[in-house]
Parts: structure tokens; sequence; C-alpha cells
């Protein structure tokens, strides 16, 4: 339900009013049907209203109470205000840890954290690591260079005579569907054993490359064995580069016929249903391929495309789109007599992620009708290209057609946009079987510089759709070593189980010539990469010195994030590379926009902004001061910045080298109270799970990392050179810092009179001490402080901040019979050490639900303790309402700034703290929102994860397959056409690929996409807004109204709210939703209206899209293909015998003979 827009009332019946000031006493309440502001019926109310109060005091049920006067209400806040900060004081410790730091003053020194310095030398470790990457590719590419220059071509090559390591040749054999298939090329394969690596996450074998080949590609083709047998020498390169620098990861020459051999050797992941990787549609390698791209792809839908040829057509065009990388823009047209486009899209738009997925869903929606106008087509493309007032790529622009054929040649439509110069590649593609002349379509590539394709079926469409890439790269081949550079990719998922990964590329080129005095050859022979897992990249950020406040981030041109602690997809499909925005890695706003557009130049900069920060647990918005540095990355693409709070200017470094040589030392003794043994007595320890040592084993049980680590720690000093000093000895230290703590404070306070359940510290060292010990049972707070909301949220608040337990409004309410319930109270722990300020720990409580919801009445009521009887109203006297005698008319709740429930005086809502306050009362919260209490952020989560949809079809004939009814097949005339003739082509080609039909790619890959996909989700959190006063309204419901009174807590992240309890549910209006919800077009980020407003970027530094001594020569040739009537028979026998004959695909490559 809508919201309504922000007033003093949330009613149905009159209108909302705004607040009008209260001299002296804040905002008061908006004229209602009880005060009426002004006008001419004011003063006739005022002179009834001492009737209307002796009438209501003489009925016979008139009560003796009212609702309380604001002073009373105010004086309530500060008795609140006084037992939280009274409880605090005693047993939060804040004030004695510090005097137990300073008494520690010579075990460690304080250490400051200069951005500048810090983001440089990082820069710098990132700039040595990407550059070994950089020096192992350039001796690849040379050496392959060399190697297929070398190479003679062999025509009468045979399976038997390559050996090699086929990656998916184990997943074959154990396949029983595939026992049959390519059963002679086993015969060459060989078989490795495979050592568990844990830099690579797998099983791999350094002796030996492996290689992959798709399934759409026959083994044992010519064009392949061929490459096979040069691509066997880099083998040897691989591992000369591994053994030059053991930290290279996987090594991988992607080559333009589809063969992938990479190093070490592993075995390839066998995916659930059929294999469809081809590395020339990977994201690295179209990237390395080619320089960014204009594109239009216009598709022909005149009434002769109808049926089988346009679900060729849209696949096709699906197929195209998965070419292209976020460097390139795109549009998709439709055209008959007139041209439109597919979508809401009206220009290029950048090819990214989600534009994609909107062309691909519109293209669906295209229908077959009217007559062919090439001319209206090609029209609207170079229109489209010509636009200058809209981003794009500026570098190779093309037009790619899809159509079933004409004989228009629309000669005077290049005459007047593309010659003499042809700036602009024209491709075109002949889909479906048909008789047409194909010369038209021929003569308008040749003559654009482009290529002629055909796909007569389903099977063609993968291959003939990225050929176009072969000769984009034409100019780069020609343009020699100044296109020979070295591009870093946008992250992406390996595909072998690596993780997240950027890749360094570099295009592969064929040296050789035709002959003696010929011109060289133009080919790209494919692309070189290696990978760098971020793992390794964020190894060299600074980790704990930062504080749990501050981080690294890194992006690229594009602005999409290379490096960022928000950098969490839950869902990674190794298709589509990992794009999130720095503007929605981060709340945005408009210093970051232009933080990020500097960094994108390539400019060093700093910058202190007051920004809004989301906090871990996505339920609160906090108010911070950041201080953003940034530098570039030099020889990459990537800038890297560094963001501290100005509390983590300094930090603490334990300097405990003498007194580890001490027997009786201090900081050696700390190690005892780490020991289980001494929880009892010193409370229960958590350490953060941190990599103190090499040989320390991780685990996620906390005990048994505990134990783990206490057991090395038995057989190497803290000093060792295999452990992290600085980690280590920060732990010992603040392990003994706690236990002072524990020794000066807790031990000898009773925690039941103040109905406490637990006292705990946190600290940066690593720590968490949790007093009493059988508390740590029901401690659900994560053990690595840096991870936790608390401590996080407690360092960029001043004051107490209250966390009430997390409740889901479609779970179950807390069960408070059988489990004792607490509310966390936090504070940061600020230290002024020689003029330097920093927060090192955060200390609180754990307040018993139960017990402070009972203390919260008496605090909001007439008694002044608990034993104090409760004050009775006599039936002559006249009284105010409280929380505790009253509490069935009166509603009194404390609300963090979060809106999340946290006590009330209501016993039956005890089991609903932590829920969002709308859940609880959402006509109260409603009021509250309007009253500017509250206020909303909104943003969306680019990194969720879905469950799937349910199919739609189920039962339904397999998608994209033409179903001919049973008057088709009576007909005599229908056999003898083209249509029956694509229609064994596919039903043939699905008995041996039957989940071609069954499964969408991600599907067929055996991805996680089958389980969960990645989706949007629209994220709503609400924080304190700008009333930070005593307030007075109503909520104006007509007969309904309720008064309420609200206030904000001194030093504390709660609002009191004191309320009538509703008479009537005439206020229900509306409801504030909290929820994170799956977006729709209706109320997600609209992706037709984002591109009407594209975010700054760049592209690539360099472009090859021309070059005059290109030779154009060869651009496609084709003939239709009629059917035979015999053939036709004979597959028609095949299907009926069940025995389809063994697939022979070719691979389609542009003068094949030339590449090897």
């Amino acid at each position: 339900m809508a919201v309504p827009a922000r007033t003093c009332g949330a009613s149905r019946l009159g209108p909302a009013r705004t607040a009008c000031p209260w001299p002296g006493r804040g905002p008061r309440p908006c004229p209602g049907p009880w005060l009426p502001a002004s006008g001419p019926a004011r003063p006739l109310l005022l002179l009834l209203l001492p009737l209307l109060l002796l009438l209501l005091l003489a009925a016979p049920d008139a009560s003796a109470y009212s609702f309380p006067q604001q002073h009373t209400m105010q004086h309530w806040a500060r008795r609140l205000e006084q037992e939280i900060d009274g409880v605090m004081r005693i047993f939060g410790g804040v004030q004695q840890l510090r005097e137990i730091y300073k008494d520690n003053r010579n075990l460690f020194e304080v250490q400051e954290n200069e951005p500048q310095k810090l983001v440089e030398k990082v820069a710098g470790d990132i700039e040595s690591l990407l550059d070994r990457k950089v020096q192992a590719l350039k001796r690849l590419a040379d050496a392959a260079e060399n190697f297929q220059k070398a190479h003679r071509w062999q025509d009468n090559i045979k399976e038997e005579d390559i050996m090699y390591y086929d990656a998916k040749a184990d997943a074959e054999l154990d396949d029983p569907e595939n026992e049959d298939v390519e059963r002679a090329s086993k015969t060459s394969t060989l078989r490795l054993d495979f050592i568990e690596d844990p830099n690579f996450k797998n099983k791999v074998n350094y002796s030996y490359t492996a290689v992959q080949i798709p399934t759409d590609i026959y083994k044992g083709s010519t064009v392949i064995l061929n490459e096979l047998n040069w691509t066997e020498a880099l083998e040897n390169v691989f591992i000369e580069n591994r053994r030059q620098d053991p930290t290279l990861l996987w090594q991988v020459f992607g080559s333009a016929t589809g063969v992938t051999r990479y190093y070490p050797a592993t075995p390839w992941r066998a995916p659930k249903k059929i294999d469809l990787y081809d590395v020339r549609r990977r994201p690295w390698y179209i990237q390395g391929a080619s320089s960014p791209k204009d594109m239009v792809i216009i598709v022909d839908v005149s009434g002769s495309v109808s049926g089988l040829t346009l679900k060729l057509m849209k696949t096709s065009v699906c197929e195209m789109l998965d070419t292209l990388s976020d460097d390139d823009y795109v549009n998709v047209a439709s055209f008959n007599e007139k041209a439109q486009p597919v979508s809401c899209f009206t220009h290029l738009v950048q090819a990214n992620v989600r534009n994609k997925k909107v062309f691909k869903e519109a293209v669906q929606g295209m229908v077959a009708k009217g007559t062919t106008g090439y001319k209206a087509g090609f029209e609207y493309a170079f229109d489209q290209l010509q636009n200058s007032n809209i981003t794009r790529a500026n570098c190779n622009k093309m037009i790619m057609m899809f159509t079933d054929g004409g004989e228009d040649r629309v000669q005077d439509v290049f005459e007047k946009y593309n010659w003499p110069n042809r700036t602009v590649r024209v491709f075109t593609f002949s889909v479906g079987q048909h008789n047409y002349d194909v010369t038209p379509l021929q003569w308008m590539a040749c003559t654009n510089k482009g290529y002629y394709f055909e796909i007569p079926s389903i099977g063609a469409i993968r291959i003939n759709t990225q050929e176009y890439l072969d000769v984009l790269g034409r100019p780069m081949v020609l343009a020699g070593k100044e296109a020979k550079q070295v591009q870093w990719t946008n992250v992406y998922e390996d595909a072998l189980g690596l993780g997240l990964v950027v890749t360094g590329t570099l295009p592969v080129f064929n040296l050789t010539q035709d002959g003696p005095g010929e011109k060289k050859n133009q080919l790209i022979l494919g692309v070189m990469g290696i990978d760098v897992a971020l793992n390794d990249i964020k190894r060299l950020t600074p980790n704990y010195t930062l504080g749990a406040n501050g981080y690294v981030f890194a992006i690229d041109l594009n602005g999409y994030v290379l490096l960022h602690p928000n950098l969490k997809p839950q869902t990674t499909n190794f298709r589509e590379p990992v794009t999130l925005d720095f503007l929605d890695a981060e709340l945005e706003d408009e210093n970051k926009e232009e933080i990020r557009r500097s960094m994108i130049d390539g400019n060093k900069g700093h910058k202190q902004i007051r920004t809004l920060v989301k906090s871990l647990d996505e339920r609160y918005i906090d108010e911070v001061i950041r201080n953003y540095t940034w530098v570039p990355i030099r020889s990459t693409n990537y800038s890297l910045g560094l963001v501290l709070p100005p509390y983590s200017t300094f930090y603490l470094q334990a300097n405990l080298s003498d007194q580890i040589l001490q027997v009786k030392s201090v900081s050696v003794a700390d190690f005892e109270f780490l020991l289980p043994s001494s929880f009892e007595s010193e409370g229960h320890v958590f350490i953060a799970p941190r990599e103190y040592c090499k040989d320390l084993n991780a685990s996620d049980n906390n005990t048994e990392f505990l134990k783990n680590f206490i057991e090395l720690m038995e057989k190497v000093t803290p000093d060792s050179k295999q452990c992290n000093n600085f980690l280590l000895h920060n732990l010992i230290l603040d392990t003994g810092i706690t236990q002072q703590l524990v020794e000066r404070v807790w031990r000898d306070q009773d925690l039941n009179t103040y109905s406490l359940l637990a006292v705990f510290a946190a600290t940066d060292g690593g720590i968490t001490r949790i007093f009493p010990n059988k508390a740590a049972e029901d401690w659900t707070e994560n053990p690595e402080p840096f991870n936790a909301s608390f401590y996080r949220r407690s360092l960029d608040n001043h004051g107490y901040v209250f966390k009430p337990p997390h409740q889901d409004a479609l779970l179950r309410p807390l069960e408070l019979e059988n489990d004792t319930v607490g509310v966390l109270v936090s504070t940061a722990v600020e230290l002024s050490l020689g003029g330097r300020t920093l927060r090192p720990a955060v200390v609180g409580v754990k307040l018993d639900l139960e017990a402070w919801a009972e203390k919260f009445k008496v605090l909001a009521s007439n008694r002044t303790h608990q034993e104090q009887p409760q004050k009775q109203c006599g039936p002559s006297s006249h009284c105010e309402m409280d929380c505790e005698v009253n509490n069935e008319d009166l509603l009194c709740v404390l609300i963090d700034d979060g809106g999340f429930l946290v006590l009330s005086n209501q016993n039956h809502q005890w089991d609903q703290v932590g829920r969002f306050f709308s859940e609880v009362d959402a006509n109260l919260m409603l009021a509250l929102y309007n009253n500017s209490f509250y206020t909303r952020k909104e943003s969306y989560d680019y990194q969720a994860a879905c469950a799937p949809q349910p199919p739609g079809n189920l039962g339904a004939a397999p998608r994209g397959v033409f179903v001919p009814t049973i008057a088709d097949f009576l007909n005599l005339a229908w056999w003898t056409s083209a249509a029956a003739w694509s229609l064994f082509q596919q039903l043939l080609y699905g008995l041996i690929y039957h989940s071609w039909f069954q499964a969408d790619p991600a599907e067929a890959e055996g991805s996680p996409e089958t389980r969960e996909s990645s989706c949007v989700m629209k994220q709503t959190q609400y924080y304190f807004g700008t009333v930070n006063a005593s307030y007075n309204a109503i909520i104006d419901c007509g007969n309904c109204s309720r008064l309420f009174h609200a206030q904000r807590l001194t030093n504390t992240n709660l609002l009191f709210v004191v309320a009538e309890k509703p008479l009537c549910s005439q206020c229900e209006a509306g409801r504030l939703l909290q929820k994170e919800t799956h977006c729709c077009p209706a109320d997600g980020p609209e992706q037709c209206e984002l591109v009407q407003r594209p975010r700054y970027r760049r592209g690539p530094h360099i472009c090859f899209d021309y070059n005059a001594t290109e030779d154009t020569s060869d651009c496609g040739r084709g003939a239709s293909f009629p059917p035979s009537l015999g053939i036709l028979v004979s597959l028609q026998l095949l299907l009926l015998l069940g025995l389809p004959p063994r697939p022979q695909l070719q691979v389609h490559t542009l003068a094949a003979s030339h590449r090897l």
C-alpha cells in the first residue's frame, strides 16, 4: 500500500495537517477535531468546551484519568535516561577501562594512519603484483605467435596423432548417457593424477596443460587437430612462468577456434546438463579480442519470417547480446515497412547485464507481419550510430541485420550514410532454410567491410553470432605491437572454482603470410589470459589497522568495484561479470558521485564528507563523517580509495617483545585467561577468527578455533616468523586488558540487582569477553568484532546504542517462557592519549527483557520505585494516566533509531520486541514518520539472490521448436518445404543434445542459478529525523483520533512514545514497510528511466577500428541449401528407428586454413 505524503496526521476521514510551532515547548499538536487552529468555528467551539467537559464528567462511566501532561512525560523520560546511564556507569566500565589502558601504557604504542601514504603504498603493491602477471602474459603471447608461425598445416592429421589431456573426458566417461559419444577421441586422451592445491581450490597437475573444447565443436576436425598440435608447445612456457612466479594462478589461452588450453591441468567442472561453455563468450576473451563496440541490431519481422525462422532470430539476437561487454553500447530494433526499437530504449545503451536482460525480454515479444523494408531498418540503425548527444563507445561501429532474405540492396542508404569512408561495418545474417537469393545480403556485407553469415538451424547460432569478432580483430592485428596492450577485466566468477577474479588479457596475432610477397595475415589467433584472485589483492590491503569501519576499495573505468567490503554477490553466474557500481555498493550522494568521477579520471584526491552508511545487518542507517583518499593504480584501469572515520586516524599497536622474553611476564600469563578452565571466574572469551599464524587451522566453531589457537601457541612463540606479530600481540594485550576489567568491575557486582543477563567487552584486538560464563550460551553476535553490527554502530554513535533481538515478521514471536531474551546496550570506549583520540573497544550490558519491561512501567509511572504501592485515583479526584496503572488505555514504548520495538508496557507485545514497529502499531508508526521523527531511506541491493520462478509452460513442447499441426503432416507440400527440413535438423540435434531445448543456458551449465538466481531487492531503512525535542500531537482519525507524545532519550538511540490505545480501526490508513522486497517494474529502479541519466564512465584509452591496409575481400560466402527429398526420407527413417547419426559439427571459421 502506498504511504501517504508526509503530513501531521494519517487520517482517512479528514485532510492531514502540518505541525505548528508551540513557543518554548517544541511543536504543538496539529489542529484537528479537538484543537482547531483558526476560522469562524473556533470562538464557538471555545464557548462550548466547558459545557462539553461538564457533560463528560457528569456521564456515569466518566473516567477520572486524563492523558499525561507534557511535563509529566518529560519527567518520565529523564528517569529513564538516568536509570540507563546509572547502569552503564556501574557495569559498563567505560571509565574503568580507560584507566586500565592508561595503567598499561607501557605495553602499547599509538600509531597513526596516514591516508595518503597508506593508499599510495597499497596502490604500488597492487601495481607490482599485476606487473608480474603482465610479464608472464607477454612471454606467453610472444611464444604463441612464434609457435603458430613455425607450425606447418597438416591436411591429413588424425585424432590418434595428437596426445592431450581432455579436461571433459573424465566427466564424459562417467556419464552413462555419453558412452557412445566420441569414443574414438578417448584413445588420444591422457589420463593424469592430481593433487589438491588450496591456492586453486582444486585438484591440479603441474606437469601438463588441460584442453577444453565446446560441446558443439567436433574434436576430430582438421582445424581443431592442427590447433591442438601447435598449442601443445605452450605447455613448457606455462611451466616456466610458474617457476619464475609461483603465485601465478590459471594461465589460459583461448583460441578463436573455441579451443581452451589452460595450466595447470585440472578436470573440467562437469555440469548437471549440457556444457555450453565457450571461451569466446567469456568476459575476458571478449574484452581482449576487440576494441569497444557501438552495435545496432536490426531484425526483419515481416510476414515471411513467422514461425520457426522468427524463433531462430530471437535466439540469435540473445546470443549476439551475450558477445557484448560493459565497454560496448547497443540497441535492438525490429523492422518491416517501418523500424522501431524492440524495448523502451530509444538510443544506444551500455551493454551491461541489466540492459541486456531488458533487450532479451523485449525480443521475445516480436511479432512477424507486414512486408520487408530494408531501407527503414538501415536508416534507423545509421541514425542511431550518428547520434552524438549520448554516451557511447566511440570506437567500432556496426550494424547486425537478421533476415530471411530479400532483393533490395539499399545502395542509396549506404551512399548517404556510410560511403566512401565506410566507418560502419555491416554484418548480415540469413536465418532459416529458404530458396531466396542471398547475393544481396552478401553484397551488403562485402561493400561495407562486414561479413555474411548463414544460420540455417539452431545448431549454427552460437558459432555464427560470435564470428564477427574475428573481423573486428583485423585492425588490431594490422596495428601490430601498438595493439599489444594488456587490459584488465571487470570482476567475474572463475569457471574452474577459483572464486571472484580479474584477468589480464593480451591478444595473440597470426604472423604468417599467405605466400612470398603477400600481405600478412590479419586474423586474431585468440587471447591469452592470466587470472588474479581478488583475495590475493585483498591481502595487500591493511586489514585491522583501519578499525572496524575503515576500508580500502577500488573501481574500474566503468565505476564498478574491484574491491569493496560490500562486494558480496549472493549468486554468481560465470557467464556474466559481477558489476556492482561504487554508488550502489554505498549509499549514493553528490559527494560520492564527485569522488567516483575523479577516480575514473585517474586523479588523486582527498575529501571529508558527511554521509549515510548502512549497518552490517542492513537494519539501520547512521549519519557519519568519513575521510576519502584516492589515487590511480598505474599501468592499470583501476583506481584505489581509502575510507577512514576520524576516530580511526590512530590505532593501538602492542609492544610486548621485551615482556615476552620474561618468563614471569604478565603478557605470557594472559594466555591463561584464554583457557576454558578460566572462563568460570574470568568470563567466556571469544577470539576473532583471524589469520594469526600460517599453521593455525581455521574453524567456524569458535570453541574449536580457540582450542587450535592454544595448541599452536604451545608450539610457537608469539614472535615466530610464521605468525602475524601485530595481530598476535594485540590479541595478547586485549586479553589482559579485558581480564583486568573483570577483576576491577564485573566480578564483585551482582548483575541480578539491576536485571542484567550479562556484561561484555569487545576490542579491536579481536577479543570478546562475556561475563558470566553461562551468558555465552545465548551469545549470538559475531566473534569477529569488526563483523558485529553492535560493535560498528557503537563506534559511529555517541552514547548508548540499544540493539533488540532481530525478529522477522514472517517468523514466530519470541518464546519468552522457554528462553530468557536480552537486549544489548553498548557504547564505545574513547581514549585520549597525548592529544590523540581513538576508540579501541566497545563495552555493554545485556538487559533481561521481562525484568526491564516491568522496570520500564515503573519508571514511566507515578511511583518512584517498585516497592512503592501503585497510586490509585479516587472517583472524586482527577489524575493523569501512567504507563503502569493505565496500561489498558495507555501505550508506552521505547523504539530504537531504526524503528524497532525495544520495550513496551503491554505484556502481549513483549514477544514482538525486535520487530519493526509498524508491524506492532502501524497507525502510530505512520504518525511518527509523518511528524518527522523518522526519515526513510530507500536503496537497492543488486547482489541479492531470489528463488527461481516456477516455469509457466510445464507440459508444453520444448522451447524454440516449431510444432507442426496434423494438417501439416497430411500435406505433401509441407514435407518438401524448407520448414520440414529445418524441423528435422532441430529434432536430430535435439536427440543428441536433448537438454538444449529443456533448459536455459544457466541451467544447462549446472550453475547455482538452477536453485537461486540473482535479482534486485528493494531495501528500506528508517533513521531519526530532524525532530529532537518533546512533542505532542494528535493522530487525526475523525471520531477515533489518538493523542500521542514522543521524545528522544538523551545519550541513547531511543525514542520514548506515549499514546492512547486505538479505540477503533479507522486509522489504518497505511502501513510502513521495512522488510526487503523483490523489485518489479512498479517499484524497482526502472532501467528505461536510468539510461536517460547514465552514470559517468570512461572507455579504454585505445581504439583499433580502422587500418588502411585491411583486406576486406574475405566477407563470407554462402548459398541457399534446397532440401533433398531423398535426404528427408532417410532422416525420417532414422528418426523412426531411433538411430540418430553422429553429428559431425564442423568449426565454421573465417578462412580457417589461414589460421594455423
